[in-house]
């Protein structure tokens, strides 16, 4: 195997469409995370709350993020434990103190460990892990 990119294959490359969050409420995380971004939450029809099983923010034509229903969803353990996380978001900021404050107002939880000054570590609504890293 080479670092190096061949030729497209055929009907091109594969594009990062979005990423999923499994959770026990869809609306109530893509609620959060609009909150964290400023990126509105798409329409869902006519869609009870209680009856959805999926929903997205609404980016447009570029990659998003959705929240999927998992009926019997428990929370990754962070930074060890008996549920390891599989995934994280970094969300890039200008200042750390700034973006913790946002954050921390739509609901997020610091966590205690914080392993580096270059970026901090939080905790959406259903446990998973999230960070805030300066711009540089």
């Amino acid at each position: 195997m080479t670092d190096a990119i061949d030729a497209a294959p055929p009907g091109g490359w594969p594009r990062w469409q979005l990423c999923a969050l499994d959770c026990p409420d869809p609306l109530t995380l893509a609620a959060f995370y609009s909150r964290v971004t400023g990126v509105p939450v798409a329409p869902r029809g006519d869609v009870a709350p209680e009856d959805l099983e999926w929903i997205e923010l609404d980016m447009g034509d570029r990659p998003t993020l959705a929240f999927q229903r998992v009926p019997h969803y428990v929370a990754p353990t962070w930074p060890e434990g008996a549920i390891a996380q599989q995934a994280h978001l970094d969300f890039t900021v200008r200042d750390l103190d700034a973006g913790e404050a946002h954050v921390l107002a739509a609901g997020a939880t610091k966590t205690a460990f914080q392993p580096d000054d270059s970026f901090r570590v939080y905790l959406d609504p259903v446990g998973h892990p999230f960070c805030l890293v300066l711009e540089t």
